[in-house]
């Protein structure tokens, strides 16, 4: 993220004028290249991947009978280009495999239902964010959250793919203050203030001001770009019984839509590909809403209780954590939107290990963010240990350089994303 802050700080601000999303801006495919130093290299590296990929499909679901002539075809085009082009069969086979195959999501038992918006024809960053704010749209589908993923253009040898340089497509800024002081996200501070640098006037100033988006095309420089109204489905946060807590007016974004990751599928990779599934509760109310390096709403939630706050041993930041998911649940409930609890989804999981292993499948997991941020010893993901390990086709973070953040709990994957 640091590379991408100090690629923006470096952009005249003075030709980016503020843009809301509009029409689409249609763009053909690139023009081939002749093959030189990079489309070789990519040639070794891509065939692999490449011929790995087709065995597995063909092994799963497509004809086996038609695997020698779809091998034939996708060597000649990596050597006459140093990449290939996916049908639609395999870009939908490849995505919905990657978010089986991540070790850090719980809700990947409904893996096969993700719906593929193929806007590969895409590169330019208008017609990117346009079609960002359909797949929110599609996604929210009138509060049935529905798993989406939208892939737009591929890097090709010589030639990156676009970008889209947001976390997720819908994140709320974070303002620092003179006094060090943080109004909003903490954890969104970095590119609220390279949206500004942009050119971005801010939002309002509250807590929950959206950010735009900020998108890269193909050989373009970043540009921002306003979210319309109509693709932010938010929920007002509530208690049950807690009249009071409607007073601080908190919310939180139903559809949690990750877009810094790319999606690698037989070695060609996608790194505009935001894709989103349903939020578990405990991401926003033992997370977003909770962390100290976030929101930090614990302390203020436990006093309004009338809890003791002096001692850990008082257990006050306990039970006001189960308050306060309390109201993350019952206010989506009330909102009529899609959201999970922990323990459900912990079942739900294990149902996926049992269905995969009868089909002779293997699950990777990684225990630490499969097991909830809450009541962990009371989730039957906590009982049992599972395989690790990466596999491909894949869901990853286009940085090479190391991950810092503390983990999320559930991992980053469409049906229970991170926070």
């Amino acid at each position: 993220m640091r590379g991408v802050l100090n690629f923006l700080r470096r952009t005249d601000v003075r030709a980016h004028q503020e843009r809301t999303v509009g029409a689409e801006v249609p763009v053909g495919r690139p023009a081939p290249r002749p093959v030189g130093p990079e489309q070789r290299e990519a040639q070794a590296e891509v065939w692999p991947l490449a011929r790995e990929f087709l065995r597995q499909l063909h092994r799963e679901e497509a004809d086996p009978d038609a695997l020698a002539a779809r091998l034939t075809r996708v060597r000649a085009e990596i050597d006459a280009t140093g990449t290939y082009r996916h049908t639609r069969q395999e870009l939908v086979f490849g995505a919905r495999v990657a978010w089986r195959n991540n070790n850090r999501c719980i809700g990947r038992l409904y893996w096969n239902s993700l719906h593929i918006r193929d806007r590969r024809r895409i590169s330019d960053a208008a017609g990117i964010a346009e079609e960002a704010a359909a797949h929110l749209r599609a996604a929210a589908n009138g509060g049935r959250i529905r798993p989406v993923i939208t892939v737009f253009a591929p890097d090709a040898p010589g030639l990156p793919g676009p970008r889209i340089h947001n976390e997720q497509l819908i994140r709320y800024a974070g303002y620092r203050g003179a006094d060090g002081g943080v109004t909003g996200d903490p954890r969104n501070t970095g590119i609220t203030e390279a949206a500004e640098r942009l050119g971005w006037p801010r939002g309002p100033g509250t807590a929950f001001d959206v950010l735009p988006l900020i998108v890269q095309g193909r050989g373009e420089q970043p540009r921002w770009f306003t979210l319309p109204a109509d693709a932010l489905f938010e929920v007002p946060i509530v208690h049950p019984e807690l009249e009071w807590l409607a007073e601080w007016g908190l919310r939180w974004h139903a559809v949690p839509a990750i877009s810094d990751m790319s999606l690698e599928i037989g070695g060609i990779r996608y790194p505009a590909a935001p894709f989103n599934g349903w939020y578990m509760g405990t991401e926003i109310g033992a997370r977003n809403l909770a962390d100290t390096d976030r929101y930090d709403l614990l302390p203020r939630f436990a006093r309004r209780l009338g809890l003791d706050t002096s001692s850990d041993r008082s257990l006050w930041k306990d039970r006001a954590l189960v308050e306060l998911n309390r109201a993350v649940l019952h206010s989506f409930d009330r909102a009529g939107a899609t959201v999970t609890d922990h323990h459900t989804e912990s079942r739900r999981f294990l149902t996926h290990v049992d269905r995969e292993e009868r089909k002779g499948r293997s699950v990777p997991a990684d225990w630490s963010w499969i097991v909830p941020p809450i009541s962990g010893s009371a989730t039957e993901v906590f009982h049992r240990y599972y395989e690790t390990g990466d596999r491909t086709p894949a869901y990853v973070h286009r940085s090479a350089a190391p991950r810092t953040e503390p983990r999320t709990g559930q991992g980053t994957c469409p049906g229970s994303v991170s926070v």
